[in-house]
């Protein structure tokens, strides 16, 4: 076997014996203040935060747990304290339409003082109200005005009192009213009286009674315009006394609020409103005297007429407001409408409006997830209307307005809020080229990377990033090798040993979960064995799957052979995952030719298990034969290609090379190593290509030797640019030092194809033809005899 095949034990792992780590533990070494290799969405968050126009909203894009919730926190934490903190805000009722309440904006922190001081008012009223139409001034006044009206109703009457006596005619008045009726001895006639007066006298006193009557109606007509200036009077009189009363107790309930433009405003209006309704105000009193229906109508107007709904209440903060809403449903985001069951249906009033989170962020940032946005379109619709208006109406969700309820319709509210969308890189794009709004809106995208090139400035960096965790959690520090162990996890994560991971939410769980194991041990710091274990103890408490599929391994229930050598057969290697939990398994693949109709049988194609990737990888397997053997003749042979005891679908192309291989050995009739599993796609030129899960595939092939036996001859042949990927287990690594285990890298089929068979592979002429003893050449001269045949017998 040619030994410039096999891959040196130096460049299967990572050695951390040359890391930058000049401390005795993370404790000597300064936290973290930065953010490790993510620049480029660090300065396009910050542009996004700094343009006040319009429609620079930001997305953020990046793989799950790279940090970009804990990153954008603190960025905005440092961008928040440099700015003002923006304003209170309060809802208040719209006298001139209740429907149609209206925002008002208040220093910070004032909202709350104010509504307070409100409430204060209306109890200062409902106590003072009474007194002040109780005291003996006013009813003086009022009595006054009730004896002008009585005397001038008497001047009124008295003419035509006078007038009507001469006539024999008295005006009286009863339950019908004023009357005018006949007198008989200065008394009015019964019915029977008047029909005994004689025709002529009787004739008389009817004529007078009906021109009395008509001076009786238009003197009633002057007594009622009098009464009605009489009421006008008295509610004048009600008015100025009650509005001495509402300007003494504003201005001394009020005092800390006078230049405030809004609120002055607002209480004008308050005082107008309260003058114009004083009746029912006064009935708020009542319930301390007596109990009367009106006095409930009287405090309910009192009390909810002219409170104030504070939505937004600073109080406490610094700097501009920072708002992560975990959960964006309708009435989450934009706030909501509140309502009390009622007959017939629903009832509300402005008191009962609620700010959302879009709302509390006014003037600041939110920080939303986009997938709960997208689940629900009515919310993502009303979001973008909302960003592009600037503009925010708290109304009912539409799915929710019926239409015979009563509800609100607040007046529009400014707003001025940073909005930051976390999400995946598809989605972004998909948003990108299905809505254009989108792309109006956020015109700014920060992309956080999952991984950073290993240099010793990130060494360095990961080692204060471990010594912030310390600090910040009261972790044990680590020591140098504790730090290159979670070194080795971090590249293993991106399988490169020229990277390390940034999803620092899997760096973090591994940092707890050693300290852990650490302190089980009372040791004083977190060593490189506490990192080992960590990683060990996770795997156990999830790889029961693991175990499970071993174990039909172990029974022969999955047939494998890793010694002996097989013609068309090769143990090709899978990767399964579960969870976070990947682990490699090996599986056979089988290839058989025949003469037949020319092409490739895909198996799994025809049983539809294949996915688009793996037919892909088949026909590039017939390109590459087409193109090496197909020149002189064609190809006249048949192909049947298999994963054995495969019952579930198959995707991917990184068997396809193991494809190749087990058709050439078909065709060659040259048997294949069954101790040698292989990975690797292939394209059409017969260049083996890189695959994922590299580590886990030899790991995998390594455990199931491991527990048949090994051989000394058993290994795992993998493509030549996937060796910067091997970060392989150091059982693993000591196997190969020690000769049991092997691990070859090619670049080429030719390459490979000499490594599972033991035979060259062989160079075309110019005329496109083999050496007859290499294994090319064994593999034209079938494909040539099954041409032959196949045109003598069509022929």
């Amino acid at each position: 076997m040619p030994k410039d095949y096999r891959v040196k034990t130096a460049d299967l792992t990572r050695s951390c014996s040359k890391d930058p780590f000049d401390f005795a533990t993370t404790a000597d070494l300064e936290p973290l203040d930065s953010v490790i290799g993510q620049r480029r969405g660090v300065e396009a968050i910050d542009f996004g935060l700094n343009m006040k126009d319009p429609g620079y909203h930001i997305f953020i894009t990046g793989e799950e747990g790279t940090g970009k919730s804990t990153i954008i926190k603190e960025i905005l934490a440092a961008h928040a304290k440099d700015r003002d903190t923006p304003g209170d805000l309060c809802l208040v009722n719209n006298f001139d339409d209740e429907y149609c309440p209206m925002p008002m904006e208040m220093p910070t922190g004032s909202a709350v003082f104010f509504s307070r001081r409100m409430a204060q008012f209306i109890e200062t009223l409902k106590v003072k109200l009474p007194q002040v139409f109780d005291d003996k001034v006013f009813q003086e006044k009022q009595d006054k005005i009730k004896q002008e009206a009585a005397q001038n109703n008497q001047d009124f009457l008295s003419p035509v009192e006078e007038a009507a006596a001469k006539l024999g005619i008295g005006i009286v008045k009863t339950e019908q009213g004023v009357q005018a009726v006949p007198l008989k001895d200065g008394r009015p006639m019964s019915q029977e009286e008047f029909q005994e007066v004689e025709p002529d006298r009787k004739k008389i006193l009817e004529q007078g009674l009906v021109r009395v009557g008509r001076q009786v109606n238009e003197t009633l007509k002057k007594i009622q315009s009098r009464a009605q200036e009489m009421q006008e009077q008295l509610e004048d009189l009600a008015a100025a006394m009650a509005g001495d009363l509402f300007s003494e107790e504003m201005d001394l309930t009020f005092v800390d609020f006078k230049n405030w433009p809004q609120v002055r405003d607002f209480l004008g209006k308050v005082k107008k409103d309260m003058e114009e309704n004083i009746t029912l105000l006064l009935h708020a009193a009542l319930p301390r005297k007596k109990k009367d229906p009106r006095a409930a109508a009287g405090a309910k107007f009192l009390e909810t007429r002219y409170q104030v709904n504070v939505l937004v209440d600073r109080r406490g903060e610094k700097g501009a407001p920072i708002v992560f809403e975990s959960n964006p449903g309708f009435q989450n985001l934009f706030g909501k409408i509140e309502k009390l069951p009622a007959r017939g249906g629903e009832v509300t009033d402005f008191s009962m409006v609620q700010a959302g989170s879009i709302l509390q962020a006014d003037k600041g940032y939110l920080v939303l997830e986009i997938e709960p946005l997208l689940r629900n379109p009515m919310v993502w619709e009303t979001l973008k209307n909302t960003l592009q208006n600037r503009r925010l109406c708290i109304q009912d969700p539409p799915d929710q307005a019926g239409f015979y309820m009563a509800s609100l319709k607040p007046g529009p509210i400014p707003l001025q809020v940073k909005v930051i969308l976390l999400g995946g890189y598809n989605t972004f794009h998909a948003l990108q080229g299905a809505d254009p709004k989108f792309n109006k809106i956020f015109k700014v995208r920060a992309d956080f990377d999952h991984e950073v090139e290993l240099s010793r400035e990130t060494l360095k960096e990961y080692a204060r990033f471990i010594a912030r965790v310390c600090k910040k959690e009261k972790m044990l520090p680590f020591s140098p090798g504790g730090v290159g162990g979670v070194v080795e996890q971090g590249a293993r994560m991106t399988e490169d040993k020229n990277k390390l991971s940034l999803r620092f939410g899997r760096v973090l769980d591994l940092l707890k979960e050693a300290d852990y194991w650490a302190r089980r041990e009372q040791a004083g710091q977190v060593d490189e064995k506490h990192v080992a274990r960590a990683v060990n103890e996770y795997r156990f408490r999830h790889n029961l799957y693991e175990e499970k599929v071993q174990e039909r391994y172990d029974d022969q229930s999955i047939l494998l052979d890793v010694t002996g050598e097989v013609v068309g057969q090769v143990n090709a290697l899978a990767v399964y995952q579960i969870g976070e939990i990947a682990f490699g398994r090996p599986t056979r693949i089988t290839a058989e030719s025949y003469m037949g109709k020319p092409g490739i049988v895909n198996v799994e194609h025809e049983a539809e298990l294949s996915g688009q990737t793996h037919d892909k990888g088949v026909m590039i397997i017939a390109g590459y034969l087409g193109r090496v053997f197909a020149q002189n003749h064609p190809l006249s042979v048949s192909l049947s290609i298999t994963f054995e005891q495969s019952y579930s679908g198959i995707d991917g192309d990184s068997a396809s090379s193991t494809e190749l291989y087990a058709v050439l050995s078909s065709l060659s009739g040259y048997p294949i190593r069954q101790s040698v599993a292989v990975t690797g796609s292939v394209n059409q030129k017969g260049e083996i290509q890189a695959i994922g899960g590299v580590n886990e595939k030899i790991e995998g092939f390594f455990d199931v030797c491991l527990k048949k036996g090994l051989s000394g001859d058993q290994g795992v042949m993998i493509p030549l640019s996937n060796v910067k990927n091997l970060l392989l287990r150091k059982e693993v690594v000591k196997a190969v030092e020690s000769g049991m285990f092997h691990i070859y890298r090619v670049s080429t089929i030719e390459q490979g194809i000499e490594v599972l068979t033991g035979i060259p592979a062989g160079k075309a002429d110019k005329n496109f033809n083999f050496p007859e003893k290499s294994l090319f050449g064994a593999v034209q001269a079938k494909l040539k005899k099954f041409h032959d045949r196949s045109v003598c017998c069509t022929g």
